[in-house]
């Protein structure tokens, strides 16, 4: 843990501060949801900050930073905490910089919409609806995910059927971050560069707030179609696929659950029969008609169907049975269930899903969800239950995947280039960490690329 002494003063010199020492909370604040990973949860349980802080102002931001960096105090910064690879658990104590009260929208525009990080996607879509617009993609958790969490540790999410990942160009415009030093800079990143931010858990730059690109709204109908009797498995992915790929039927989530998934959704087991095949969907209510032909063609039946205004009027959708909220509500009905992230090769993922579906029947079980790729090709992105019985199990598991061309980025580790299959980080990136954290001060522990020696000497005592 990092010196008390240092902690202690930090608190001194910053009186007005919302400070959180409770251990209790301290610890509910040093976690997310990494538990989803056995193996995470036995290497990252007892890590704890040595205190959190909860931020209002851009000022209270930079007397911080200024502070700790002084102090060499390590800084986690968290949103809502509902990532799973550990991200905001700190691994050398020191700080939680929780965002969330941090929060306050800058405008609305057309085409765009730019809020301070801690803003909660679901309160910024608020703002933007009454314009015609909505986000680009919004992760099932978007209830209580910040924009911040979204842009460090997100991937995808509702959405990325038309606009691809949160990363494709176009879909985040700029943002201001704040360099980690005695005098704080804040500097403004547009395209490409506000990229090199991305997905990196926090680790090479405190963003303060992002300008995203939106999409025209539409009420969207939700609907389950199901699929029994021989060949269901088969006819319900090639409707999954023709209807992600079909364009003219506007979309915004196209799901693929494989028996036995659809039995692991206890809120929507009367509309799913046991050992069915499903795919969830939503679509433009415009688009019903040409969606329930299709269907049809390929012997599915609609098995629940929600307008956008019952939707509405219900506050509950199937956006949150989508991504990791499935596998959230299948980890309540087995606790000894996990899952992979994988991504399917474009023009042949129908092949390799089929593949991967004979290889590990009943022990890894296929939950995809189409997007659009980086190039903009229509393909899946996996997010597999997995019947977890050793970590060599699921080593194995990964390595079989791997060696038949499927990629995997292993939700089972808390090193970011281990996530990312394992590769070194672009240059661009690692100097983008130099130029905004040149202690090494921001999660340290968490980049292969950049030095252990380097992150503990940030992190000893001053």
């Amino acid at each position: 843990m990092t010196n008390t002494t240092a902690i202690e003063r930090l608190q001194r010199e910053l009186p007005d501060h919302d400070w959180i020492t409770d251990p209790g909370r301290i610890a509910r604040l040093s976690q997310d949801f990494a538990w989803f990973s056995p193996v995470l949860h036995r290497q990252l349980k007892d890590k704890r900050a040595d205190v959190v802080v909860r931020p209002r102002t851009e000022e209270e931001i930079r007397t911080l930073v200024a502070a700790c960096s002084r102090l060499r105090v390590p800084i986690t910064i968290r949103g809502s905490g509902t990532g799973n690879y550990g991200q905001t658990t700190p691994l050398a104590g020191g700080v939680v910089l929780d965002m969330t009260g941090y929060n306050a929208l800058h405008w609305v525009r057309p085409g765009s919409a730019r809020a301070q990080a801690g803003m909660r996607l679901g309160e910024l879509e608020k703002y933007t609806l009454p314009s015609g617009q909505e986000l680009r993609c919004m992760p099932s958790t978007y209830r209580s995910a910040t924009l911040g969490g979204l842009f460090g540790g997100g991937f995808g999410g509702v959405g990325s059927i038309n606009y691809g990942p949160l990363g494709a160009p176009g879909n985040v415009l700029g943002l201001r971050a704040m360099t980690i030093e005695p005098e704080p800079q804040i500097i403004e990143l547009r395209g490409a560069e506000a990229l090199r931010l991305h997905h990196l858990w926090g680790t090479n730059g405190l963003v303060l707030d992002l300008e995203l690109a939106l999409a025209p709204a539409h009420p969207w109908l939700e609907s389950l179609a199901v699929f029994d009797g021989a060949g269901a498995f088969d006819r319900a992915l090639r409707f999954a696929d023709a209807l992600a790929h079909a364009p003219g039927i506007v979309k915004r989530e196209v799901a693929f659950f494989a028996s036995p998934v659809p039995d692991h959704l206890a809120q929507l087991a009367d509309h799913l029969p046991p050992g069915c095949q499903a795919v969830l969907s939503l679509v433009a209510e415009s688009a019903e008609e040409p969606m329930l032909d299709l269907a049809a063609a390929h012997g599915g039946r609609i098995s629940y169907r929600k307008s956008a205004d019952e939707v509405r009027q219900s506050n509950r959708t199937l956006m949150e049975f989508t991504w990791n909220h499935t596998t959230l509500h299948a980890l309540k009905v087995d606790k000894s269930l996990t899952y992979l992230q994988s991504s399917f090769v474009p023009g042949r993922h129908l092949a390799q899903i089929a593949e991967m579906e004979a290889l590990f029947a009943g022990e890894v079980m296929m939950h995809c969800e189409f997007l659009r790729n980086m190039d903009g090709l229509i393909t899946c992105s996996g997010l597999q239950l997995v019947r977890f019985s050793t970590e060599e199990r699921l080593d194995e598991i990964i390595r079989m995947h791997r060696e038949r061309g499927v990629r995997i980025n292993n939700p089972h580790v808390f090193i970011v280039e281990d996530g990312k299959a394992g590769g070194p980080l672009p240059p661009e990136v690692t100097e983008m960490k130099q130029r905004f954290d040149p202690q090494g001060l921001l999660n340290p522990g968490k980049l292969r690329d950049w030095p252990a020696t380097r992150a503990a000497a940030a992190a000893a005592p001053a």
